[in-house]
C-alpha cells in the first residue's frame, strides 16, 4: 500500500549559486559529511549535490501525508550502492517514523541542467501494486 510519493525538480545551476553565496553554511545545513566527501570528490560536483537536494525534497513530499513531525536536512542521507544505486539512509524521528513496517524508494534522473528525483513511501508487507 502506497503512503505518499514525492517528486522534485531542481536547476543544478540554483545549486551552484546557493554554494558561491552562502558557501560552508549552506552546504553543511543541507548535506550529511558522507554526501559532501561524495558528492564534492566528483568532477560534476553541483550536479550531484542538487540531486541530493532534489531527493531529500521528494522525500520531504512523500512523508506529507504521514503521521511524521517534520524532519531537519541532515536527517535524510543520499548514498549510492557499489551499483551506482541511489539509497536513503534515515536518522532522527525520521528513522523511527520509518520503522520496519514502511520502505522509502527513491529514484534520480538529470539532464545538462536540472536533476529530478521521485520518492515512494509504502508498506513493507505490501507489494507496490496494491
Amino acid at each position: 500500500m502506497v503512503l505518499g510519493i514525492g517528486i522534485d525538480i531542481i536547476e543544478i545551476d540554483r545549486i551552484k549559486k546557493s554554494v558561491e553565496k552562502f558557501g560552508d553554511q549552506f552546504l553543511n545545513k543541507i548535506f550529511t559529511k558522507g554526501e559532501l566527501d561524495y558528492s564534492l570528490s566528483k568532477k560534476n560536483k553541483y550536479q550531484h549535490l542538487a540531486a541530493r537536494f532534489a531527493a531529500k525534497e521528494a522525500i520531504a513530499k512523500s512523508l506529507a501525508g504521514g503521521d511524521n513531525k517534520g524532519f531537519r536536512w541532515k536527517d535524510i542521507e543520499i548514498y549510492n550502492e557499489k551499483n551506482g544505486l541511489p539509497q536513503v539512509r534515515l536518522n532522527g524521528d525520521l528513522r523511527k517514523f520509518i520503522s520496519t513496517d514502511k520502505s522509502l524508494k527513491i529514484t534520480m534522473s538529470h539532464s545538462d541542467n536540472y536533476v529530478t528525483c521521485f520518492a515512494i513511501l509504502y508498506l513493507s508487507n505490501h507489494s507496490l501494486t496494491t
